[in-house]
């Protein structure tokens, strides 16, 4: 059987292997994208991914390019103030709330709020009108064998593809990665995060809402009204055990807890959606390329979902290596562009892992004195407009 040659294999067809196959065929490169499942492109069905993903300002360009936003667009919930609510005292109200507005640094909002599941269905349906992309759901990276030319790939159905830039796709325990001998550090927080979405009687008004409290933030974004209620999807973040009790629930209790965790500031909330429990971690990749391999997404770097960095950081990564092939085509996935792509973005990648690490284990404080002294210091960086400017450009990855 002959081979199939490809300029890229993307192996993984999430949300980032997806939306890395409309991008580089949109540029005009040829390009395969495998995934084992099949993706899940309804709300109802089982196995969809019912968290949701903030699209943050740099991230539109890259979506526009691909062919993407225009059909995203419709769908979006505007991210334009992420409010920031300490209530850590020793009854579960606001302490302190501060407001990063949007409007103080440009007239755009932060980012855009979509489900997971329907973002997967419009990348679907991107990738069906371009010519030059294959996507084949159902279909596994079985092996791969690199040269200093090509990546032979063969996949789980026998045909064998040999493309000259592989993208690992493929997750935080990327297959791609452990065959290319590319070791990974792992930092784990006994924390497991519930994702669901819920309905509530007073309006977000396009407010991203972190509250707060012990074991990890509360963060309520805003989703478009669900049957004229006001929608937003949550992520609640805690130990271990405390989430599983909470995810096992029957649901009235649930919703109390709800109540009382989120301080009461939407009033009472209504779960609309099932509940998914992800274990948290945070990891980064001791290099991002091996021979004829690019590492992207949670094959390169895993976070927390605080402050929307975690499929925001895989676009930087897209984008930067869309950069890279697009200046010289013909060195596609030779050793100089692998070598730049790991370059700028490692060091990068690094100082984001390790800040949002840091505001993990912040958030998580459970003593008083601490829990103090977090809204203390959440006070004094606020305080400064300078700071806090500087603050929401850095989280958008501004210069």
């Amino acid at each position: 059987m002959h081979p199939q040659t490809t300029d890229i294999l993307i192996s993984g067809g999430g949300v980032a292997g997806l939306t890395a196959a409309a991008a580089f065929g949109a540029a005009g490169f040829s390009v395969v994208c495998v995934d084992p499942a099949p993706p899940v492109t309804e709300a109802a069905a089982e196995g969809a991914d019912m968290r949701t993903t903030a699209f943050l300002q740099p991230a539109r360009g890259v979506l526009a390019e691909a062919g993407l936003w225009q059909r995203l667009e419709p769908h979006a919930a505007a991210l334009r103030v992420m409010r920031i609510v300490d209530a850590g005292g020793d009854t579960p109200e606001p302490r302190i709330v501060k407001d990063f507005d949007a409007a103080e640094i440009g007239e755009e909002p932060f980012g855009w709020n979509f489900p997971n599941w329907l973002l997967r269905r419009e990348l679907v349906a991107r990738i069906a009108e371009l010519p030059n992309v294959d996507f084949r759901p159902g279909t596994a990276t079985r092996s791969v064998l690199t040269r200093e030319s090509e990546a032979r790939v063969t996949l789980s159905d026998g045909t064998l593809v040999v493309a000259r830039l592989l993208i690992a796709a493929d997750g935080r325990a990327s297959p791609v990665r452990a065959g290319a001998g590319i070791g990974v550090k792992t930092l784990r927080y006994g924390q497991k995060a519930l994702a669901f979405a819920v309905t509530h009687p007073i309006p977000h008004h396009n407010v991203s809402t972190e509250i707060h409290r012990t074991g990890g933030p509360f963060t309520l974004v805003p989703l478009p009204d669900r049957d004229t209620r006001p929608s937003s999807a949550v992520v609640w973040m805690d130990r271990g055990p405390e989430a599983e009790r909470l995810a096992a629930l029957p649901v009235p209790e649930f919703e109390a807890e709800m109540f009382t965790r989120s301080a009461g500031l939407f009033g009472p909330l209504t779960l609309v959606t099932r509940r998914s429990v992800w274990p948290m971690i945070a990891q980064i990749a001791d290099r991002f390329e091996a021979e004829r391999t690019a590492l992207i997404a949670e094959a390169a770097h895993v976070v927390p979902p605080i402050g929307a960095q975690g499929l925001n950081m895989s676009l930087a990564d897209l984008a930067c290596l869309l950069d890279l092939a697009r200046a010289a085509p013909d060195r596609l996935g030779d050793r100089a562009m692998l070598g730049a792509y790991h370059r700028r973005r490692w060091p990068e990648v690094k100082a984001r892992v390790m800040g949002i690490d840091l505001l993990n284990r912040t958030s998580m404080l459970s003593a008083p004195p601490l829990r103090d002294l977090r809204a203390g210091a959440l006070n004094a960086l606020y305080s400064l407009a300078p700071v806090r400017k500087t603050l929401m450009k850095a989280g958008l990855g501004m210069r």
